[in-house]
């Protein structure tokens, strides 16, 4: 029986650590491998035990974590011990690494061999990390080819295993299908909005994003919107939001369902983030709005060494789509780079074209890379 050892941090973790269980699964056999750790809906369908609601993990920013610090840590130092007394073969993190970097190392140093699946951005800032990173995980799963590389100047044993979605997502997906499965008509202009899947992120984005559709809204009174809500937190912001609303925008508010709604939406608003490349890889227009606390503005600002947010910019390496982040984060501003691309179908296919590019190269030849790196590391304790 392999034991392993996993912990997710936030939504897009559970997805990422679904499909590496259930690839585990196909190449073990179910019975052959248990899953114990902190896991969110989808890993514990595939029969992970958690031992903390994900949500405890799923916090953004600098200052706004500060706050929750020593829960944070207390929960660290239980899995700690808890590892310690029910050793894994294996111990997986995915991604929330200021949170995972910290528990492999530990993990480590009692002979435990961990894997850090999707690093930090150590590429975009705090690069000091690589030194930490080094001493943690004896393996360092990536999802953009460019990484290993930057790992291997350290010493950090790193492999590309691509990113799942790239292979789940046809590189020509089928949009008719997904209005037909929302009820959307093939005449009917969507816009879908996805403020986040976290409740700091609702809560501080939701009114821009309802905002600017109704600022849409009021010159294109043909058009629809649609909000797809990560989870039950995010979904109870919004109501409170809308609810207090008077202007009655053609709004669905849906539970889950993030991929129909970008791919049946003519364009897309979202927060930075893993919904950003979702959108690229479903060839769907975006534009890229963030705002964050002012002194965590501030820090970040200073210690970021790329000029990009969105994954799918960073990977075209210049601004393929609009990143409109702070002060620029308004109704009108928004609004207007959203109408754009509703009036520019030439600008549109261009950016299809560059999609399906960008998409398969983060694409893997082999699926279950990832699952076969992780049962390698196990195995590698059991030899001579």
């Amino acid at each position: 029986m392999l034991r392993v050892g996993i912990v997710a941090g936030e939504d897009s973790g559970d997805v990422l650590g679904a499909d590496l269980m259930r690839s585990i699964k196909s190449l073990l056999g179910a019975d052959a491998v248990e899953f114990v750790g902190i896991a969110g809906p989808r890993m514990q369908a595939e029969g992970c035990e958690s031992l903390y609601d994900i949500s405890e993990l799923s916090l953004m920013g600098l200052v706004e974590v500060l706050a929750h610090l020593p829960k944070v840590l207390g929960m660290r130092r239980h899995l700690t011990r808890y590892f310690h007394d029910h050793r894994p073969d294996v111990f997986v993190g995915i991604d929330a690494p200021d949170f995972n970097l910290g528990l492999e190392r530990k993990l480590r140093q009692s002979g435990i061999p961990t894997v850090q699946y999707v690093g930090p951005n150590v590429w975009a800032w705090r690069q000091y990390r690589l030194k930490k990173i080094a001493h943690s995980t004896d393996m360092m799963m990536t999802l953009f080819p460019f990484e290993p590389p930057i790992y291997a100047k350290y010493g950090i044993e790193a492999c590309f295993v691509g990113h799942p979605m790239a292979n789940r997502v046809a590189l020509v997906p089928d949009r008719g299908s997904a209005r037909d499965r929302l009820g959307v008509s093939a005449d009917d202009t969507l816009i879908a909005l996805l403020p986040g899947s976290r409740r700091s992120e609702a809560e501080r984005l939701g009114t821009l994003f309802l905002d600017t559709a109704a600022w849409c809204y009021a010159r294109r009174p043909h058009l629809r919107f649609v909000i797809p809500m990560a989870n039950a937190r995010t979904r109870s912001v919004l109501e409170q939001q809308i609810a207090e609303r008077d202007d009655h925008l053609p709004l669905m508010l849906m539970d889950g369902g993030a991929h129909d709604a970008m791919l049946a939406a003519d364009v897309t608003l979202l927060a930075s983030g893993t919904a950003a490349l979702e959108a690229m890889l479903l060839k769907t227009p975006m534009v890229v709005a963030y705002r964050m606390a002012w002194l965590t503005h501030q820090i970040v600002k200073r210690l970021v060494k790329v000029p990009f947010v969105s994954l799918a910019n960073v990977l075209a390496g210049y601004e393929l789509v609009p990143e409109l982040l702070q002060d620029q984060a308004k109704p009108e501003i928004l609004g207007g780079a959203l109408l754009d691309y509703l009036d520019d179908e030439p600008r549109v296919a261009s950016l299809r074209a560059t999609y399906r590019d960008l998409h398969q190269k983060i694409m893997s030849e082999d699926g279950d890379l990832a699952a076969k790196t992780v049962i390698d590391i196990a195995r590698r304790s059991d030899r001579p």
